[in-house]
């Protein structure tokens, strides 16, 4: 993996903590709990924002594509839902406690599993907008109707999301693979920190 410029590194690690969003990332591989995390959280009252590429799939299957159409070129699959993820975060209210199932920086990682320049991401990221990042460690593999990736794939893009959070200049907070209230419980205190 690439090393970022140190001047964009230096940038996001200066970045007063009030002038970020009060926004937090719900991270992992595909299987790791993140939906049924997100779900609880919002049945608690917060803002969820769910994972772009689920949102993307899904719209594409109810206008009758398959999945092997909508994925069938993975790069311009990753590129689509990185646009998503931007419009997004664009209308997102700042002054809120938000969850987000992945974010712009996820795509890093997407990227380079799909052998693409992540360098083009960079300048959606120059600027600290997550508080905290947590990274759910693996569960089970569920395949669905959504999922495409092998294990071999899901071990390493673990690995790239934590480096990729890590290279912003974010602290990633690894949360093990327990209980959903276990789960929701050490993320609540974690945003009350």
């Amino acid at each position: 993996m690439k090393k970022w410029p140190k001047l964009l590194l230096t940038m996001l690690k200066n970045y007063s903590k009030s002038n970020i969003p009060n926004w937090y990332v719900i991270t992992g591989g595909p299987s790791s709990g993140k939906t049924t995390v997100l779900k609880e959280l919002e049945k608690l009252g917060y803002i969820i924002y769910p994972e772009a590429a689920r949102v993307f799939i899904d719209k594409e299957i109810a206008n009758g594509k398959t999945l092997k159409e909508i994925r069938g070129d993975e790069a311009d699959f990753q590129r689509k839902v990185l646009k998503i993820k931007i419009e997004v975060e664009k209308a997102v209210p700042k002054n809120k406690i938000v969850f987000f199932d992945r974010a712009i920086p996820d795509s890093l990682a997407y990227y380079q599993i799909c052998g693409l320049d992540s360098n083009e991401i960079l300048k959606f990221c120059r600027k600290k907008k997550y508080r905290k990042i947590f990274l759910f460690k693996q569960l089970p593999f569920d395949r669905d109707y959504a999922r495409v990736e092998d294990g071999k794939t899901i071990k390493k893009l673990n690995k790239l999301l934590k480096e990729s959070y890590k290279n912003l200049g974010y602290e990633v907070i690894e949360i093990p693979a327990m209980s959903v209230e276990e789960r929701l419980k050490k993320i609540l205190s974690e945003i009350k920190k």
